[in-house]
């Protein structure tokens, strides 16, 4: 079975197992999911202490305040493999990175979370799992890996 989930229009890093338990404690608030989100415009600080804070997205037509997360702008392009279709064309403005890592995970938090901060996800890409890192890994790459993720 597959530790938590990835959207359609999201990549990275996920992890398949047999053991519940171990799946259930990896999806829990225990376990910190690290996500690099490339965003339409130039990110701001104030983007960024917006959503480290906590802001308010709707889930299930609800209003929802995030847990406090950790965010940072990344100041070069992360070294990812080519995206499988493409976001837009580079005509229509700049775009930035930002490192987004969370211990929570609603239903599209964190392309909810840069909307509501005024940058709107165009690609995402999960990095990281507890101390597991995607590290190069090329899409649809396996690596089976024997120790739990912390």
């Amino acid at each position: 079975m597959a530790i938590g989930r990835l959207d359609e229009d999201s990549e990275g890093l996920l992890l398949l197992t047999t053991d519940g338990k171990e799946s259930e404690r990896i999806r829990s608030k225990k376990v910190a999911k690290e996500y690099y989100i490339q965003v339409d415009g130039i990110a701001t600080s104030e983007a960024v202490e917006l959503m480290e804070k906590g802001i308010e997205i709707a889930i299930k037509g609800k209003k929802y305040t995030t847990l406090p997360c950790t965010c940072r702008l990344l100041d070069k392009d992360p070294e990812l493999g080519p995206r499988g279709k493409k976001i837009r064309d580079p005509k229509h403005g700049p775009t930035s990175w930002m490192s987004v890592t969370l211990n929570e995970g609603k239903f599209r938090q964190v392309r909810k979370m840069s909307a509501a901060a005024g940058f709107p996800t165009l690609r995402l890409v999960r990095v990281r799992i507890g101390d597991l890192h995607l590290d190069g890994l090329n899409a649809g790459e396996v690596v089976e890996v024997d120790r739990l993720v912390v």
